[in-house]
């Protein structure tokens, strides 16, 4: 295996690793986001920048439900994150091409479609509450690089147990 091979696998396993350990600690800051609009609702309120004057009762629901769905993504992003993690380990051991990283690809691509949808749900309930007096920017909403992502995956899936089948017949007859 060439060094820069290797170097880019190793990198990307750490990566990985790392993403796993900050994709739960995003999720503990939400939670603790959440647990903090319903013990302490104004203070919440007034820390996040909401004035006083504005209809927190109109808001706190809509920013709740954000923050719910929020969680949602946790562990979406988890079996992402692990599962591409185990297709870089075959990877790493020589052997891509079997019938687990197949199915692995087809987890992946359904977890990024509920993703894509929960990011639509989250940008609708954000430009629905966004006033003059108190814009809601979110970084979610409908994304055409994130469905072509998952797009991509399905089609990565596909090919991956397409190749996989090929390698036993060609290992049968041989």
């Amino acid at each position: 295996m060439p060094p820069s091979y290797s170097a880019a696998l190793s990198s990307a396993y750490v990566v990985l690793r790392f993403l796993i350990v900050v994709n739960w600690l995003y999720g503990a800051a939400i939670l603790a986001l959440l647990t903090a609009t319903i013990v302490a609702e104004e203070w919440t309120m007034t820390a996040l920048g909401i004035p006083e004057t504005s209809d927190i009762l109109r808001l706190i629901v809509p920013l709740r439900a954000i923050a719910a769905l929020g969680l949602v993504t946790v562990p979406l992003n988890d079996a992402v994150l692990r599962r591409l993690l185990a297709i870089v380990e075959t990877v790493r051991g020589g052997n891509p091409f079997v019938a687990s990283n197949a199915q692995r690809l087809q987890a992946i691509a359904w977890a990024l479609l509920a993703l894509q949808l929960l990011s639509m749900v989250i940008g609708g309930i954000g430009e629905a509450i966004s006033t003059a007096d108190f814009p809601v920017v979110l970084d979610a909403g409908f994304s055409t690089s994130g469905w072509l992502a998952v797009l991509l995956t399905f089609i990565l899936a596909r090919i991956f147990a397409e190749g996989t089948q090929m390698r036993e017949d060609i290992e049968a007859t041989v």
